[in-house]
């Protein structure tokens, strides 16, 4: 027997935000087995992996605990031998101050098959992001790029020379990397730009000169951060869109690329969106809400994966000619009865006697996207119509509902059991509250940066205040001033109970029904 052979892929991030992922990478991502990443890569790309991939955090963030390079390196030849496909996930670039060759050498020397992605690196993006050209005409014709992790180790007599100079790990030696420069002759008028977190939501920038950056940076954090120093920067302030604001030695917040060229005309522009969501979830919602102008943050808040047994759903499968209603409320529901349907060797043709209730738009989209029709959708998209407006009788009715292994629709089995239908209840899936909050999530929530939260789901709702509870001492703090929009009554319900409001609830029950709920909150 020939056994699988593995392959390593050291794959570049890029800056932060998943919309500077390369397509190349993104669909490895989707395919690994295993995922080595570092501290600074941002939450969502690792949402873009299989619920069923191992993820190892390795940290290499300045100042903080991270796995010896030799561990890491013995982590990727011990997965590759086991016929795994690893992504060796790296912020940015990997052969921009990555550390790519310990690993490459360790891979040669094991043997192991590898290949290299590059990745957009901070060092270029950052000041592209912050509206600073590193080259022009006649202020640049040159720039370089550094790491001030060792400033020592530095020509800063050369350096000093330079027009234009991109310093990356140097947040923690600004004072040095300033008189190191000035002692060399360059002038303390010298423009230099301090671009934070640049590429995601939580992007900052402080401007100033080399004889005043110290000051007006005193008890900032600076990490992760991109220095530039050279007059170009002075060429912000007329290369930005004229309807941002922009001023020279004051801190300019850009809550993400999208809003420094937003449309002011659009409906939520101005506006910063936490979506609640499931991890793995499709990001068409946050699509729409991006493209009505608003700046998103995705918090996953609830994780998807099989039930703790198959026992029940196989037996109940085994037996489906004897059903006379299939009801399915979720996407999730639709796609692990018909993906466990498939792992049993059969097909839709199983289901050729019964007939199909769904809740919900979306529900009925994915059963579509299976090939096949609901013969019923309860009005109003929510379950609790369902019954109500059933199309036959149910008396004497044999009705399989495949749902959430725990805390699923209670009150829908009690209807149909009222109106004495014999249902079947079968674990399809089972949900979980995810073990952390994404930085970006947090810290936007932590400095009151967000002006609305969505929930498309009690469970949603259950979770995220599991999650911000664990964080932060009080949520009600947390929440001041932040609306709470909710995508129907149950999951309004929830959001009375846990967070003692509802501020906005779609009229329609659906994810464009939110959408249009919230443009019509921000008029």
């Amino acid at each position: 027997m020939i056994e699988a052979m593995g392959k390593v892929y050291l794959v570049g991030a890029g800056p932060g935000d998943i919309e500077y992922l390369t397509v190349k990478a993104d669909n490895l991502l989707q395919q690994a087995q295993v995922l080595v990443y570092d501290a600074l890569v941002d939450e969502q790309l690792l949402q873009r992996v299989s619920p069923d991939c191992l993820k190892l955090d390795v940290g290499k963030r300045g100042g903080k605990p991270s796995t010896p390079q030799a561990e890491i390196n013995q982590l990727l030849v011990h997965y590759c031998q086991q016929g795994k496909q690893v992504v060796r996930l790296k912020s940015g670039d990997p052969f921009i101050f990555g550390r790519c060759s310990a690993e490459i050498q360790a891979l040669k020397a094991a043997g192991c098959a590898f290949e290299v992605v590059p990745g957009i690196s901070s060092a270029l993006a950052a000041p592209l992001l912050a509206g600073i050209p590193l080259t022009d005409p006649v202020l640049s014709r040159c720039f370089a790029v550094l790491t001030a992790h060792e400033p020592e180790a530095l020509d800063w007599e050369a350096l000093s020379r330079l027009e234009t100079i991109v310093i990356l790990m140097g947040g923690q030696h600004l004072a040095e990397i300033v008189h190191r420069l000035i002692r060399q002759g360059r002038s303390r008028l010298t423009p230099i730009a301090i671009i934070r977190w640049a590429g995601t939501v939580n992007q900052q920038i402080w401007t100033g000169e080399l004889g005043n950056i110290l000051e007006i940076t005193a008890g900032l954090s600076l990490s992760p951060v991109v220095i530039v120093i050279g007059e170009v920067v002075g060429l912000r302030n007329y290369l930005q869109p004229e309807k941002i604001p922009t001023e020279q030695l004051t801190i300019t917040k850009t809550p993400s690329p999208v809003t420094m060229t937003a449309n002011s005309q659009l409906p939520l522009n101005g506006k910063t969106i936490l979506v609640t969501r499931a991890v793995g979830q499709s990001s068409q919602f946050c699509d729409r809400l991006t493209a009505a102008g608003a700046t998103v943050i995705e918090m996953p808040t609830l994780e998807i994966g099989p039930p703790s047994s198959w026992e029940a759903l196989d037996r109940a499968i085994a037996t489906l000619a004897h059903f006379d209603w299939l009801i399915l409320t979720s996407t999730n529901g639709v796609d692990y009865f018909f993906d466990r349907l498939t792992a049993l060797g059969k097909d839709s043709r199983s289901l050729a006697n019964l007939k199909i209730a769904v809740v919900g738009e979306k529900t009925a989209q994915s059963l579509k996207k299976r090939g096949l029709h609901p013969d019923f959708i309860p009005p109003n998209f929510v379950a609790d119509s369902l019954v109500e407006n059933f199309p036959e009788e149910l008396l004497g009715k044999k009705v399989l509902f495949p749902r959430v292994e725990s805390g699923g629709r209670e009150v829908l089995v009690k209807e149909l059991t009222a109106k004495q239908a014999e249902v079947t209840e079968v674990a399809a899936y089972q949900s979980c509250c995810p073990n952390s909050i994404p930085q970006t999530a947090e810290l936007a929530l932590k400095n009151h940066e967000v002006d609305a939260i969505t929930f498309a789901s009690s469970k949603t709702v259950q979770f995220f205040c599991q999650l911000i509870n664990s964080k932060f001492t009080n949520l009600a703090d947390v929440l001041t001033g932040v609306c709470i929009a909710s995508i129907g009554p149950q999951t309004s319900k929830t959001c009375q109970e846990l967070i003692g409001r509802v501020d906005v609830e779609a009229e329609e029950y659906t994810l464009d029904g939110l959408t249009q709920a919230l443009i019509v909150w921000a008029k």
